[in-house]
């Protein structure tokens, strides 16, 4: 296997990475729901906690797309 195919392989495995991150933001979201829903009264101390999750998702989200594309282009 030559580099350029082992790049575009590495690549697309990172694809797949941001793709799931999606997945995790929705789970966080989805989690604070069903809390928010269990326990109304809870739901403003755990706001900040939900945005801690979000921005760590999305965080490794931009890391899997930027290491694709480092790959694609170098």
């Amino acid at each position: 296997m030559d580099a350029q195919a082992a790049a575009l392989l590495g690549a697309g495995l990172a694809a797949i990475g941001a793709g799931l991150a999606a997945l995790g933001v929705g789970n966080v979201f989805a989690s604070f729901l069903e809390g928010a829903l269990r326990n109304p009264g809870a739901a403003d101390g755990q706001q900040g906690r939900l945005f801690i999750g979000f921005a760590a998702a999305e965080l490794l989200g931009l890391l899997a797309f930027v290491i694709a594309v480092l790959l694609i282009f170098s």
